[in-house]
């Protein structure tokens, strides 16, 4: 594995570090302003139209859940990967489980987020991530780790 793959590792991992807590513990979802450039987008495109949100956009209504009590815990984390580098861009696909636990009862999803990233004078960043959840007829692929 070269420093590259370490890099984007650590930064894939410290997103899911940041949207993960536990009961009684606070999400540390302002760590993920430094992993994205500015500019940077989130995508949920589990539903018919796709929610487009800046890092702010994407923070505010989870921490607003979690303020409010509502958001009880929750557990993202990846379980497979392909990357692919090319440069000073890079794209990830990567497999996910993530587990809910609101005021009004738990769940579970698996999904696929395909994230992008480039190379800055400071580093890696992501740019974009895109999700979507599995669902009857959608089914995560099989990955293999590179």
């Amino acid at each position: 594995m070269n420093d590259v793959h370490i890099q984007l590792d650590a930064l894939t991992d410290a997103f899911f570090r940041a949207v993960s807590f536990r009961v009684g513990e606070k999400p540390e979802y302002n760590r993920i302003y430094d992993l994205f450039i500015d500019g940077g987008l989130l995508i949920k495109n589990s539903e018919e139209t796709p929610q487009i949100s800046t890092v702010g956009q994407f923070i505010a209504p989870r921490q607003l859940l979690v303020d409010s009590g509502e958001l009880v815990s929750f557990a993202e984390a990846e379980i497979a990967h392909q990357t692919e580098i090319f440069g000073r861009i890079a794209h990830r696909l990567s497999t996910y489980t993530k587990s809910t636990v609101t005021t009004a009862g738990a769940t579970e999803a698996r999904g696929v987020i395909s994230t992008q990233f480039v190379e800055t004078a400071t580093g890696w960043r992501m740019s974009a991530m895109a999700w979507d959840d599995e669902r009857p007829g959608l089914t995560i692929p099989n990955l293999r780790q590179v």
